[in-house]
């Protein structure tokens, strides 16, 4: 009498993530109508699987389809989040991640990383300032005293930054609202109320950071920005 075998079930689109099977990713997008951005139970999407596990061929893939960077889970951790190597972090941020951003817990992905990933948060905090360097330099006839505003080109990425974040919580809540059957309303107003009062400290923060590299207000001779994200 033959010995009756175990069927290994198919991986879900998740698990195929994870382990960089593209073939198993594939098949269940294109011929089973899964998406990219598709979350599972504790709202981990294939973007954040892949990103994990630093499968750039299947982030390459999920991209394709319209597979979003910064796509968030119930945390509003980006793919970002989950990185653990420089590769996997400098394609992300290639292909549009956003890097000067902030979880549901005020975290960004630079202060998530820091301890057990250094590298990769040492990557992301240069990308950052990178940025901050490239940025248009302030009038030198401006006096020390009465601190500029800051450019337009950085007041537009901080609105863009602020927009993603409100827009991505919101879709977010009304996601989780619809599956436990209840009203999102009062969620989505506390989240567009600290939305709010992140843009007010924010516009805050980017005048001192000005006033500080023209006119070096601190006298420590730095330009050190205050830390917005707790």
């Amino acid at each position: 009498m033959p010995v009756p075998t175990r069927v290994q079930p198919e991986k879900n689109i998740w698990v195929a993530a994870g382990d960089g099977d593209l073939e198993r990713v594939r098949e269940l997008i294109e011929h089973h109508s899964y998406g990219p951005n598709v979350p599972d139970e504790n709202t981990y999407t294939p973007m954040h699987a892949a990103a994990s596990y630093g499968h750039l061929h299947i982030l390459e893939y999920l991209i394709s389809k319209d597979g979003d960077v910064n796509i968030t889970d119930e945390d509003g951790d980006t793919p970002l989040y989950a990185v653990e190597n420089i590769e996997t972090a400098r394609f992300l941020v290639e292909h549009g991640a956003v890097v000067n951003r902030i979880n549901a817990e005020g975290i960004s992905p630079v202060t998530a990383l820091e301890e057990d990933f250094p590298e990769v948060s040492h990557y992301l905090q240069s990308v950052l300032s990178s940025a901050a360097s490239n940025a248009p330099p302030s009038s030198l006839t401006t006096s020390p005293s009465t601190p500029p505003l800051p450019s337009q080109h950085a007041q537009n990425q901080a609105s863009e930054i602020l927009t993603t974040n409100l827009i991505e919580q919101a879709q977010d809540i009304m996601r989780r609202a619809e599956v436990e059957g209840r009203d999102p309303e009062e969620e989505l107003r506390e989240v567009v109320g600290r939305a709010v009062l992140e843009g007010v400290g924010i516009g805050f923060g980017m005048s001192l950071d000005t006033g500080r590299e023209d006119g070096d207000l601190s006298g420590d001779g730095g330009g050190k920005k205050p830390r917005l994200d707790g």
